[in-house]
């Protein structure tokens, strides 16, 4: 059974810096492409990054610049840095697991960027 368990979200103010992880099991994790996504209230859920198996990398314009997607095929994890959030960052994120037609996601994390 897949699992994908997001944690570190939580209230962050403008400027400051925040964490997600995001861990996997029940995939080969290395084989996969993960991704986040987010979705505001009120708005469709948006991709954010993506990192490819072969650690490929592709940001939303609104990330680029300010966030960075990494990950650690030992641990299973992948992570998203925030640095810099602004209000508008403000969301419930999603960890995306996806291989083929094949594709899974965690339950979210709420990031709130206020000061």
């Amino acid at each position: 059974q897949v699992q994908l368990v997001e944690s570190g979200g939580g209230l962050v103010q403008p400027g400051g810096s925040l964490r997600l992880s995001c861990a996997a099991s029940g995939i080969t994790f290395s084989i996969y492409t993960m991704a986040w996504y987010r979705q505001a209230p009120g708005k469709q859920r948006e991709l954010v990054a993506q990192i490819t198996s072969g650690r490929t990398t592709n940001y939303a314009d609104s990330a680029k610049g300010r966030f960075t997607i990494s990950r650690d095929n030992a641990k299973n994890t992948v992570y998203l840095e925030m640095n810099s959030p602004k209000p508008d960052d403000t969301a419930v994120y999603y960890c995306y697991a996806g291989f083929g037609v094949t594709a899974d996601w965690g339950q979210g994390t709420q990031v709130t960027v206020s000061s």
